[in-house]
């Protein structure tokens, strides 16, 4: 009962977070549309300052974890969120605009290597557990963002800038659930030194590190508020894609929500699949869908001049082969944790894994501010394509470069 009131409680943060992140798109949409001085840039740097700030707090909060209390930690981080989103409507300065996306960055660094070690601790030697969890946990977070991107949507639609106060409440709700299902797991044993150091060594982390940053890469292109502000501000641009919520912004939280759904059954799926299948060969079929999934987007962004019944078709494929996607992360996760040596510190490990998203993003983001303006969607859609060709090339090196590591009884098989 309790990991399901812990998992409810990030899956709070998920909505809180990806409501949060869609209004600052939706935010800086209507501005621009009421000329004033921003546009896509702004959005997708406001974005990298969100993920930097993850990026700089994730491995010290990490290390924290090993020798603090982790429920401290989660709540402590939800607070934290929850400041940080109303702030953002407070004051149209940009100032303020970076510095309330600074802190919940921070908040998401507070909360997510907390987490993680807490659900590593708890499915100790417990594989096929283990393996469902983390995949309930990207569920988690992919129905946040489904739902998030549902709220901000309806939240705008009627309350202009008071949505963020909204979501701010929704940040307390989670704060709420983390504080009665979290416990204090027994971690304490582990010196934080030692721990640290042990995860800054550990071969299994800088072997997955470079295929993290690919992926994390591609989730910064799609997931940050660029897409938003692509979907709803008036384009030129001779694709199907950008504009096509330029006169219903409320639409992009269905679309968000539709997106979320698709890869929540596909992580259903996962739950089931993953304990019966090496992680190695889950991520690299999941890599495989990713590149197919980059045709699908290309044929639709270019499908004005095609029936309904043609963009449904090319839809319905492309949805399935994002469900087959969806099952990386899990797979990683399952891979990083059955792999660390023991004398590893779990939060200083789940530090530096966030450390490694939190950077993939942040210059997904970046990319994704560098190519919109002259490429739009179809710039997004190259990026992943490319990045999912270097995450198979990785992928392969990773079987041979961490063959003979020490594991524990969770470790996969690599074939």
């Amino acid at each position: 009962m309790r990991l399901f009131v812990v998992l409810l409680g990030y899956g709070l943060l998920r909505i809180a977070g990806a409501a949060s992140g869609v209004l600052v798109g939706l935010h800086v949409a209507d501005l621009a549309n009421h000329r004033a001085r921003v546009g896509v840039a702004l959005v997708g740097t406001l974005g990298a300052v969100s993920y930097a700030a993850e990026l700089i707090g994730a491995l010290p909060l990490g290390v924290a974890a090993d020798y603090i209390s982790r429920r401290v930690l989660m709540t402590g981080g939800a607070l934290l969120g929850a400041v940080a989103t109303q702030l953002f409507a407070m004051s149209g300065n940009v100032y303020i605009f970076f510095l309330s996306r600074a802190l919940e960055g921070m908040a998401a660094a507070a909360i997510a290597p907390a987490l993680l070690a807490h659900l590593t601790d708890i499915t100790a030697g417990a594989r096929p557990l283990r393996a469902r969890v983390m995949s309930y946990f990207e569920l988690s977070l992919l129905g946040g963002l489904g739902l998030g991107g549902l709220l901000a949507g309806q939240l705008w639609d009627r309350l202009q800038s008071t949505a963020f106060s909204i979501v701010a409440v929704v940040y307390l709700v989670a704060m709420l659930c983390l504080l009665v299902g979290a416990v204090d797991s027994s971690h304490r044993s582990v010196d934080k030194w030692d721990g640290f150091g042990a995860a800054i060594r550990d071969q299994n982390i800088r072997h997955i590190a470079p295929l993290m940053l690919c992926v994390s890469a591609i989730v910064g292109l799609w997931l940050g508020p660029t897409l938003p502000f692509l979907l709803t501000h008036r384009s030129v641009a001779h694709q199907y894609i950008p504009g096509l919520y330029t006169h219903n912004p409320s639409a992009v939280g269905w679309l968000l929500l539709g997106y979320s759904l698709v890869f929540a059954a596909g992580l259903v799926g996962w739950s089931r699949l993953l304990p019966r299948m090496s992680a190695h060969r889950a991520m690299s079929v999941a890599l495989l869908a990713m590149l197919a999934v980059s045709v699908g987007l290309g044929l639709l962004n270019y499908s004005s001049a095609y029936s309904t019944l043609a963009r449904w078709v090319i839809g319905a494929a492309t949805a399935a082969l994002i469900m087959i996607e969806s099952g990386f992360t899990p797979a990683a996760l399952v891979w990083l944790t059955g792999a660390l040596a023991p004398q590893t510190g779990r939060g200083a490990a789940m530090g530096a894994y966030s450390v490694l998203l939190g950077i993939g993003a942040m210059a997904g983001s970046l990319l994704a501010a560098a190519l919109a303006p002259r490429f739009a969607v179809d710039g997004l859609i190259f990026a992943t394509l490319a990045m999912a060709i270097v995450g198979l090339l990785l992928l392969r090196g990773l079987t041979a470069g961490s063959a003979g590591l020490p594991r524990d009884s969770n470790a996969e098989t690599v074939v």
